[in-house]
């Protein structure tokens, strides 16, 4: 039975139901030891103890934990989580200075939901995000994302509920797993024996509702944790199941062009001056909408048989389903302008037009045929792309085994296995619309583009020329890891060195993509077998200038034509690829301490073998394979000076190195007349990066702290997109040749910058804080074929010179608040359709409200995005607009408790 309820009598409703369960993950336990720190405890961090009661102690302990690390880290705890509106992991590690979000995985603009976490600047690839010390892999429901085979996680897949503590490594120490060149965000979860009773059930209850959807969804979350009286055994399990749906409304511009002969010869002979112009021929207006349900949960046990001995195995596994369908109502002067590349008596010219600099800033057609003959000239076409069962997913089996054999030898084992698997299936539909009057004028960065098209609102397929145009895919990405280490610390009577830490890592990886072109049967493109039957119109558009009312089809009808007329048995194999991975890594660090002067130094050794097998260019699977190994020595040094016990200065040097992208790896497409070739390049080397920081923080009080700090880092081998040659088998000749590749190669980078944070407690329960950090990241090495190279753009994927974040909170025994402003500035967020895509400039603003009803149980309002953003993005400059997309506030209400 469906029922239909105003937001607020839904979020009510829900309240209700959730008033007999009894709390919230946030409010639980203390946080766990990190996992570095597991690997290496030093003194201050074994005496650790802070109970979380609210945002003040828990804004005291992460200060407090910051403070006495002996490398730069930041930590967010569960209850900081809890006090603002976060509903995944990304959502709280925004706030922290240096740390960039983005609500997708690459150009294909946002989603309303902080999806990506890279840190300084930097691609999010050189990021590494570990799950209580260990890898963990995700795939992506997006397309793209899964076909670029990406190494940065999706923290769609990580509800802010399994938060125990994240701490962020902004530098390297040699006991931590390699991977991470800028630095590393382990998600610590929480352990069933650090619980304080010996009986803990939690839940939440939220009503989630999305303003652009118009619609209210729930959202739950349980955990449940017991020990026994002598704590020797322990079971927490946590559960989720959270579903919301999207509205995206957005304009797109995928193809910008200068205005040339090849398909506008009488425009060009009648008006010689917009020859060479730019221009845009495909404008769309685009409705993108989704239901996503995220659901999943994760299981500790942990038993302590002997007061030297601790054994915790846990497994975890999460799925949001993504099912999603894209409309795209585009405008096309192209094919007006060339008459359907007829010849050049027929084609158009425009009724009027507009020159502003080197771009066409408007353009009409007029309301009648414009030549002698439109029966095969569309002025418009719509895309309409459905991805029924599109998913991603992530999971691990974990164990951990602590030992102490003696009083100064203890040991740690961990053996797992971790997975994810991603999934899109698209049925593409494609109709050409019979020519009509049209209008566009843009207005660059400003606003989205006026555009109108006369029969925008009818379903009018042209009737000269085939009307139908579609495509199908069904893609899958398999990733997974094998892993096993070994650490051990010994405990010295030496004054200057207080202890040793050593260890072993071997992890097996291996990620493959299976991509199925769909074949359409007899009679998929005729008009008696269109998906008529559901028929529908855009809703009204929150963006200015589109075409709400225009006309398009429902998800199910497009559906149900796929199902009837679409079958996958045929290998896309140029695109497919299985890559492996063996690395084994050895290290050993001290810690060491001299008066006021303390820290850890150490060498992390690290061997990798890497097979690449990537699609052969012939119709069978006949892979061309590529084996490479190489050898790290990744030394780290970090250095506390504790001029007093407020003032702390902080040095670190470390070189570092990550492996690149699995997609710049895998994938091969060869052109055999014309000796060129696209895809991968599996003789790509990691990114090596030598890494320095220095930064001084004052903690003069318990709840406040400021802090400054600069860092640089020297890529030698950053990947770009460029030109190398290659040798591979041509099939026209029969024989080796050389080719021209167009593909990832390596080349130098670097980036300069620095971080600036304040946390201030004014007392009476209120408090604010503020960062900012500057980054200048760049290429500097100019590889051929670059942009860098060919037209001096040297820009760095994913830099933005300037974020920053404003917060401020009060809290007293009933009621707490919080809001929060995160800004970051414009950045090359990646390539797509061959065309820089850069993002705008965006901040956002968010808010929470908490009432206690008793001490266990309490009231949630929180909101995001409150501030409606628009997320802008432009291609070469922003008199080139690629796209605007308005996703909408979101609002949740809720209940939480505790027992």
């Amino acid at each position: 039975m469906k029922i239909q309820q105003t937001p607020i009598a839904s979020a009510v409703a829900l309240a209700l139901m959730g008033a007999a369960l009894a709390a919230h993950a946030q409010q639980a336990a203390p946080a766990p030891a990190s996992a570095a720190s597991q690997a290496a405890p030093s003194p201050k961090e074994e005496v650790q103890t802070v109970t979380v009661t609210g945002i003040r102690a828990s804004l005291q302990q992460s200060l407090t934990q910051k403070r006495n690390a002996e490398s730069l880290v930041e930590v967010i705890t569960a209850e900081d989580v809890g006090k603002m509106p976060d509903k995944n992991v990304a959502d709280s590690l925004q706030r922290i200075p240096g740390v960039g979000v983005a609500t997708a995985g690459g150009a294909e603009g946002g989603f309303g939901e902080n999806d990506r976490v890279a840190l300084r600047g930097t691609p999010s690839f050189l990021t590494l995000t570990t799950l209580n010390g260990h890898t963990v892999s995700t795939g992506d429901w997006y397309v793209d994302n899964i076909t670029s085979g990406g190494r940065s996680v999706s923290y769609s897949l990580f509800p802010s509920e399994l938060i125990g503590r994240v701490t962020v490594y902004k530098t390297s120490q040699a006991n931590i797993v390699e991977g991470g060149g800028v630095g590393t965000v382990d998600i610590e979860t929480r352990k069933p024996l650090s619980f304080q009773t010996g009986l803990s059930a939690m839940a939440s209850i939220e009503a989630a509702y999305t303003e652009a959807a118009k619609k209210t969804d729930p959202q739950v979350s349980a955990l449940f944790n017991w020990k026994n009286e002598p704590g020797t055994v322990g079971v927490l399990v946590q559960a989720f199941h959270e579903k919301r749906h999207l509205q995206r409304f957005g304009q797109e511009f995928l193809w910008w062009d200068k205005v040339a002969t090849w398909f506008a010869p009488a425009w060009i002979a009648a008006n010689p001056e917009v020859e060479g112009k730019n221009i845009s021929l495909l404008t769309g207006s685009v409705l993108f909408q989704q239901e996503r349900v995220r659901k999943g949960g994760l299981i500790d046990v942990q038993v302590k048989p002997t007061s030297d001995l601790t054994l915790d195995a846990s497994g975890f596994y999460s799925r949001m389903n993504a099912t999603n369908i894209n409309a795209n109502f585009m405008l096309s002067p192209y094919q007006v302008l060339s008459n359907n590349w007829s010849n050049d008596a027929n084609s158009a010219v425009p009724s009027s037009y507009t020159v502003t600099g080197d771009t066409i800033t408007s353009l009409t057609f007029p309301a009648n045929c414009p030549v002698a003959d439109c029966s095969k000239m569309g002025a418009s076409v719509q895309d309409v792309i459905s991805r029924p069962g599109s998913y991603m997913e992530s999971k691990f089996l974990n164990l951990d085994a602590d030992y102490r054999p003696s009083e100064k030898l203890s040991i740690k084992g961990k053996l797992g296995t971790t997975r994810g698997t991603g999934h899109a299936r698209d049925y593409g539909y494609e109709v050409w619309n019979a020519y009509s009057g049209s209008t566009i004028t843009l207005h660059g960065l400003d606003a989205p583009a006026n555009v109108s098209i006369d029969n925008a609102g009818t379903f009018s397929p042209r009737t000269g020329a085939p009307f139908f145009g579609g495509w199908a895919s069904d893609i899958t990405t398999n990733d997974k890891e094998d892993y096993a280490q070994a650490d051990a610390t010994l405990r010295l009577d030496m004054e200057a060195v207080s202890a040793l830490h050593f260890g072993v890592r071997f992890a097996n990886h291996r990620r493959t993509l299976t991509w199925l072109g769909g074949t359409l049967a007899d009679g998929a493109g005729d008009l008696a077998n269109a998906p008529t039957g559901g028929l529908t119109h855009f809703p009204s558009s929150p963006l200015p200038n589109m075409l709400s009312g225009a006309w398009t089809f429902s998800a199910d009808s497009v559906n149900a034509w796929g199902d009837r007329f679409v079958s996958f048995a045929n290998h896309a194999y140029q695109s497919e690829f299985d890559i492996r991975e063996k690395t084994s890594a050895a290290y050993v660090m001290a810690d060491y301490g001299v008066g006021a002067m303390s820290g850890n130094v150490g060498l992390r050794l690290v061997n990798s073998k890497v097979h690449v097998e990537n699609g052969s260019p012939n119709n069978v699977w006949a892979p061309v394979i590529n084996d490479s190994s190489y050898t790290d020595v990744l030394p780290s040094a970090n250095l506390r000076y504790e001029f007093s016990k407020s003032l702390i200065g902080r040095a670190a040097l470390s070189r570092t190195m990550a492996r690149p992208e699995i997609g710049s790896l895998g994938a091969l497409s060869l052109q055999d007349i014309q000796g060129t070739g696209t895809g991968g390049n599996p003789k790509l080397k990691p990114i090596r990066s030598n890494n320095f920081d220095l930064g001084i923080e004052w903690y003069f009080s318990p709840k406040s702290m400021v802090s400054a700090g600069v860092f640089a880092m020297n890529m030698s081998t950053y990947v770009t997109y460029g030109q190398y040659k290659a040798t591979y088998f041509n099939q026209s000749l029969g024989h080796d040749a050389e080719y021209n590749m167009s593909a990832a190669t390596n080349t130098k980078a670097e980036v300069r910058g620095f971080e600036l944070a304040y946390v201030q407690d004014l007392g009476n329960g209120f408090g604010f804080n503020a960062n900012y950090t500057h980054s200048d990241g760049k290429e500097t090495g100019k590889a051929p074929g670059s942009a860098c190279e060919t037209i001096g753009n040297c820009d760095m994927v994913g830099n933005s010179k300037n974020t920053y974040n404003l917060g401020a909170f009060f809290e007293n025994d009933l009621f707490n608040a919080r809001v929060a402003y995160n800004y970051r500035s414009k950045f090359l967020n990646g390539l797509n359709r061959n065309s820089a895509i850069y993002q705008d400039a965006i901040g956002t603003v968010s808010a929470s409200l908490g009432y206690k009803i008793t001490k266990n149980l309490s009231l949630t309002l929180e909101g995001k995005d409150l501030n409606d953003p628009t997320l802008k993005s432009y291609a070469a400059t922003p008199e080139q607009p690629r796209a605007f997309y308005k996703n909408g506030r979101q609002f949740f209400f809720g209940i939480r408790g505790q027992i």
